[in-house]
Parts: structure tokens; C-alpha cells; sequence
């Protein structure tokens, strides 16, 4: 194995770099902050990495010759003239030329202007809208607003629950979002709400948020079901391998920022871990998201290879354009819904029905 170093702002866009040039076959050795003589902090993270895959990456195969160099730079050629094309389509509504209809343009304008309010990013619209300059869609506002909720129903994903084979499922989100009372309503759901009673155990990482440990393990004990809180990789590992014989693990951890380094680091670590199980890794989003935070929520847990998204606080919040956007956006598939505080009453499947009905009374207000 050869350890290389990537530095970048953050331990997380670090293994990044990592991950993006090795793929998936990289331990993480150490991660830390060091200051620069240019007074910046940055983060060094050191992965291990086969001999033969760092040859290959670094160097390449010598071998190659340069006979492909006039296809890339006529490649090169086309991306350029695209580039240019779609430049003179994105800036604001979309550039209509002097035949469109200023009727449709003053539809257009006030949809997009709504949904725009509601939440919904300026690029997703514009790309819906690019498609229908010219067709009769656009000459009416009603037909063109459910023309764009019929595409957001398209665009959203849901993943289907699934419990015919035994299942592991860590989940992540930032801090506060309710993962804790998230994983108590799912134990019980599994537990005691469905065709048959399915045997949970709770895992809890989290050792740094003050009370996590026993409010989780006060719900276990409501339920009578098992509970263990694990500090190390190893621990997890034999856990994991003690709890074999369960029909659903459900771990909780940390809730995490960019800047919380040793978080991150254990967090990278335990789903890495080379268990017997497949780690199911669901996102915890709260439906009171703020536009400025998804691109950094996303950001911070995208490496982890999402497999889901649970929405919580449903209860918190009358707008829902944020939180579609973001689905829209990253496409990431959507399990379950918390939309209160009982446990367990307080869950329900996924479902684009129940979204988009809370969406499109947002709109009607507007």
C-alpha cells in the first residue's frame, strides 16, 4: 500500500479528492488541521492505497500514443459551441425572440415568479420552460402550473420499504434535525405496527451530544427491545456480528458540520467498515430547511453514498417549495415522513401525494 496526502478546506472535500481519483479502494490512515505559512487552516487527510491502482492513476498507461488528439479537440470544438448555446438560454426567463407572444411571456413571468417564491430553483424551471416556448401550454397560467407540478411528481423518487431480507440502516443528518426520535418511531413501526413483529436492535455512535445515549436507550426500554452505544470501529464491527440473527439494526450518530473534523472522520470510518452486513446510510432532512443550507447539507453527506432521504418535522412548516427543490435537484429517493412529535403514531411511507398536496397549498395561498 501507498499512503497519499490531499489537503483541501475541509477534512470532508478531502477524502473527496481521494475518492474521486482511487474510487472506493482507499482507506482513511489520518486526518488532520494544520496552519499554513499563508496563515490558512487547511485539512490534510491520508489515505492507503494499492501499489498497483497508484501507478495506474498517477502515471497512466505509457503506452498510449497521442493518436486520439485531433477527435478531443474537435470534442473540445463542440462542448465549446453547446456551452455557448446554452449561454444565450440561461440568463433570467429564457431570451424569447421577437415572434414569441407577449401574452405567454407575461405567463411565463408570473409562474415562474410564483414558483420561484415558493421556493423552486430558477434553473429547474427554466429548464422546464425551454421545452414549451411556443406550445399552448404557455398561454395559460392554470395549465402551466399543473403542467409543473405533473414534471415535480415525475422528478420525485420514492424508495420503497423493504423487509423481506434482514437490513442495517445508519442515519445521518445535521444537528437537530430529529434523528433520534426518528430511529424511535421506525423501532417501533418494525417492531410492532406491521404484518408480523420484526426483531430491532438500536446502535447509538453518538457520544458526543449530551443525553443522545439515554434518550435512546429510554425509548429501547419502552419497547423492550435491545440497545448498545459502540465509541470504536471494532466495537461496531463485533456488534454488528453479535447482532446477526436481527431482522433490523438501526444506528444512530452525530449530527454533523463541515468544520466537525473528528465527526466526520468517525463517521467516514463506520460506514467504511468491512462488516459482513450492507449498511443501508439514510439522510435525516428536516422539511424546515433553508435554501442557503441545501447545497451545504448535501455537500457534507453526498460522500456517504445516500441511499435515502427521511423528512422530519412535516409538523414545523406550511411551505414545502425548499424541500422540493432540493428532491428536485439531487434526486435522491424518499422513505419515510416524520409529520409530528409522537412516537410512533407520528411516520408515514414516503408518499409524492402527501408532498405535493402540502406544495400545492403553498401555491394556492400565493
Amino acid at each position: 500500500m501507498i499512503n497519499e496526502t490531499f489537503v483541501a478546506s475541509d477534512p470532508k472535500s478531502a477524502y473527496e479528492q481521494a475518492v474521486q481519483k482511487y474510487g472506493n479502494e482507499v482507506s482513511l490512515v489520518s486526518a488532520k488541521q494544520i496552519k499554513y505559512e499563508d496563515g490558512v487552516l487547511r485539512s490534510e487527510v491520508v489515505i492507503a492505497v494499492p501499489k498497483a491502482l497508484f501507478m495506474e492513476k498517477s502515471f497512466g498507461d505509457l503506452s498510449m500514443d497521442n493518436s486520439s488528439s485531433d477527435e478531443d479537440e474537435t470534442l473540445l470544438e463542440e462542448i465549446g459551441e453547446l456551452k455557448a448555446q446554452l449561454e444565450q438560454m440561461k440568463d433570467g426567463l429564457l431570451e424569447l425572440d421577437e415572434s414569441s407572444n407577449v401574452e405567454s411571456r407575461s405567463i411565463i413571468e408570473e409562474v415562474k415568479t410564483l414558483f420561484m417564491k415558493k421556493g423552486i430553483a430558477e434553473c429547474w424551471l427554466d429548464e422546464m420552460f425551454t421545452s414549451l416556448i411556443g406550445t399552448a401550454v404557455v398561454e395559460d397560467a392554470s395549465l402551466l402550473v399543473s403542467y409543473l407540478l405533473e414534471e415535480i411528481d415525475e422528478v420525485l423518487k420514492v424508495r420503497e420499504e423493504d423487509l423481506s431480507t434482514p437490513k442495517v440502516m445508519m442515519l445521518v443528518g445535521p444537528t437537530g434535525v430529529g434523528k433520534t426520535t426518528t430511529i424511535a418511531k421506525l423501532a417501533a413501526r418494525y417492531a410492532y405496527l406491521l404484518d408480523r413483529p420484526y426483531k430491532v436492535a438500536l446502535l447509538n455512535l453518538d457520544s458526543y451530544k449530551v443525553g443522545a445515549i439515554e434518550q435512546l436507550e429510554h425509548y429501547a426500554d419502552i419497547m423492550q427491545i435491545e440497545h448498545s452505544s459502540v465509541s470504536s470501529v471494532k466495537e461496531f464491527k463485533e456488534k454488528l456480528e453479535q447482532l446477526i440473527d436481527y431482522d433490523v439494526i438501526l444506528i444512530d450518530t452525530a449530527g454533523m458540520s463541515p468544520y466537525d473534523t473528528q465527526k466526520f472522520i468517525k463517521t467516514v470510518e463506520f460506514v467504511n467498515s468491512d462488516t459482513q452486513r450492507n449498511i443501508e446510510v439514510d439522510l435525516v432532512l428536516s422539511a424546515t430547511v433553508k435554501y442557503e443550507d441545501m447545497e451545504d447539507i448535501y455537500k457534507n453527506f453526498s460522500f456517504l453514498n445516500l441511499d435515502s432521504v427521511i423528512i422530519s418535522k412535516f409538523d414545523e412548516t406550511k411551505h414545502f417549495g425548499t424541500l422540493l427543490n432540493f428532491m428536485l435537484l439531487y434526486k435522491l429517493p424518499m422513505s419515510y415522513f416524520s409529520v409530528g412529535q409522537e412516537v410512533p403514531d407520528d411516520l408515514l411511507l414516503a408518499n409524492k401525494e402527501y408532498l405535493l398536496e402540502r406544495f400545492i397549498g403553498d401555491i394556492d395561498e400565493g
